[in-house]
């Protein structure tokens, strides 16, 4: 069993509300529910949509396939009609003109009866429960979480049942087993990430598509015990970031491309005073604001190269909800270890996706921070920047019995004194640049999956990791010999595996979101690799499954 619901609209029309009730009714059925979002960067008007597909198994990608439409205009129809199964069933309010295959309801005469037009849509709501045969009661319990008023309450609840009353349930669904998973996007599992990691400072100015990992920290900054600051700027947001942690507090900050883009003074900054931060960009499209609401994998190579001057730094991409939870947390243990930048890669796609997971685990996190013991330095015996065989120096952090912990952007000595002498700077660089030896041992080997003597090898990143594994799957069921590679660490460069799948697949295709195919050139850099075929898609909107097949197919043939 797998379904996909389309509702589409103009902003301003209560999409979002109703999306967010039905995938919790989806959801809390025991049903697999992955979530997408398609929306313009503007407040009202437009043509926007919310895609909700649910299982009785696990679901890892969005689908081509629609087996139901909610429109609320003639625009979404004209669209994306012809993405509906033969069976499938398109429904709008009666105003909405005649379309073959529509049918057509008095959404509005109802609501106007009820008295409120605004419970249009749940009058809509209960017409598509009702065909599916969804549970009436789980849709009350979402109604009475977001109606506090007891009247608009039950105006809603007469609307559903109103609703309900034009049809007889003609694809009853069985509910699934009941699962304790929850429906989280990936912004939200990011900044849980952070939280378990013990981050008690994250600082930012919005910017869409990473704005919503600073409104969740500054939700739960109270009870949670975090200092959360909107800030003038991300010039600004990653230097007070800086300021925290080097005060001695986990600190993290986050922004979208033209957001990181001003950071990079101060990313070369925190190479070069060795202090441990994690900075998250949520990729959308540019150059400059580009398509500020939508998706792409086009910041790899700015940011393995963020911040002028050489240092060392990590590089994760986030590949699900899951994997943002466990690397952002893990992101923190770097950093502090290396006392360097982390930088997390995320995008649109995976900040916004709502999926259903099982409950984190918070136990699986340990919290590592690397600092020196206070008591083994007597007064003015501590140096900063010690030059140790692994690069990393012992840290303090101020306040420490009798020394200072002094910081310089200018090159300097052990000590933290300027000193612009040769042989220092040969000393400190190198020193600095001994990280990547054991920065090289913590990286993680690509996920895989599929066949395991693939003749045709598949390689992406990122959020990629749900469609190509689907893909992945249904070429394999289709007789072809397929293995997928997904990399989530991307700076240290894995490349064991790789060099060991290469050799013995007759063809590697490289999936990316970009137009220059960029992971691919870091493989021919760094694995010394080159894709025999480059399957590209750049145009805002992620990947699908069954695009990236019948892309392969067309390749291949």
């Amino acid at each position: 069993m797998d379904y996909s619901i389309f509702i589409g609209g103009a902003a301003g029309q209560g999409l979002d509300t109703l999306s967010h009730i039905l995938s919790k009714i989806l959801q809390r059925s025991g049903f697999y529910v992955y979530t997408t979002s398609d929306y313009l960067s503007r407040v009202r008007g437009g043509q926007n949509f919310f895609q909700i597909r649910f299982a009785d198994h696990l679901i890892h990608s969005a689908t081509s396939r629609l087996d139901c439409i909610y429109a609320l205009n003639h625009e979404v129809l004209l669209q994306h009609i012809d993405r509906l199964q033969e069976n499938g069933l398109a429904l709008a309010d009666e105003e909405v003109p005649a379309l073959d295959r529509l049918t057509r309801l008095p959404l509005r005469a109802i609501a106007e009866e009820l008295g409120n037009v605004r419970v249009f849509n749940s009058v809509g709501l209960g017409y598509i429960l009702k065909v599916f045969g969804l549970d009436f009661d789980r849709a009350q319990e979402m109604l009475q979480q977001i109606f506090v008023d007891e009247t608009m309450f039950e105006l809603n609840v007469q609307a559903l049942h109103k609703g309900a009353a034009l049809t007889e349930s003609s694809v009853p669904v069985v509910p699934g087993k009941q699962r304790k998973h929850i429906l989280i996007n990936g912004n939200n599992a990011t900044a849980l990430g952070a939280i378990a990691a013990g981050c008690r400072y994250y600082c930012g100015y919005p910017m869409t598509p990473s704005s919503s990992i600073l409104v969740f920290m500054d939700a739960v900054s109270q009870e949670m015990e975090i200092v959360v600051d909107q800030v003038e700027d991300e010039v600004a947001a990653l230097n007070m970031a800086l300021g925290a942690s080097y005060a001695g507090v986990r600190a993290m900050t986050g922004s979208s491309g033209g957001g990181f883009a001003l950071m990079q003074e101060a990313m070369s900054l925190a190479g070069i005073i060795e202090t441990p931060v994690v900075v998250i960009n949520v990729q959308r499209p540019g150059p400059a604001t580009g398509l500020p609401t939508y998706t792409e994998q086009g910041d790899l190579r700015f940011v393995l190269h963020a911040g002028h001057g050489e240092f060392p730094k990590m590089v994760i991409a986030l590949r699900d909800g899951e994997d943002a939870f466990y690397q952002t947390a893990r992101a923190f243990n770097i950093a502090d270890k290396y006392q360097i930048p982390v930088i997390l890669l995320s995008d649109q796609y995976l900040a916004d996706t709502e999926v259903t997971l099982p409950p984190f685990d918070f136990s699986k996190i340990s919290i590592e921070r690397h600092l020196a013991d206070a008591q083994a330095y007597g007064p003015g015996t501590y140096y900063r920047y010690q030059v140790t065989e692994s690069g990393v120096s012992p840290r303090l952090i101020p306040g420490a019995r009798g020394n200072s912990v002094i910081v310089d952007s200018d090159e300097h000595d052990e000590k933290g004194r300027i000193d612009e002498s040769a042989d220092n700077r040969r000393t400190q660089v190198d020193k600095r640049m001994r990280k990547a030896q054991g920065l090289a041992q913590e990286v993680q080997p690509p996920w895989e999956f599929g066949a395991d003597a693939p003749e045709l090898l598949l390689v992406c990143w990122g959020s990629l990791a749900g469609p190509m594994r689907e893909a992945c799957d249904q070429l394999n069921a289709q007789g072809l010999v397929v293995r997928a590679l997904v990399y989530g660490d991307i700076w240290p460069f894995h490349t064991e595996r790789l060099h060991a799948l290469h050799a013995q697949a007759k063809k590697l295709v490289v999936v990316e979101q970009n137009a220059t195919g960029q992971f691919e050139g870091l493989m021919r850099q760094e694995a010394l690799i080159r894709a025999d075929e480059k399957l590209l898609k750049y145009d805002g909107r992620q990947w699908k499954s069954d695009e990236i097949v019948a892309a392969l197919k067309e390749v291949l043939s």
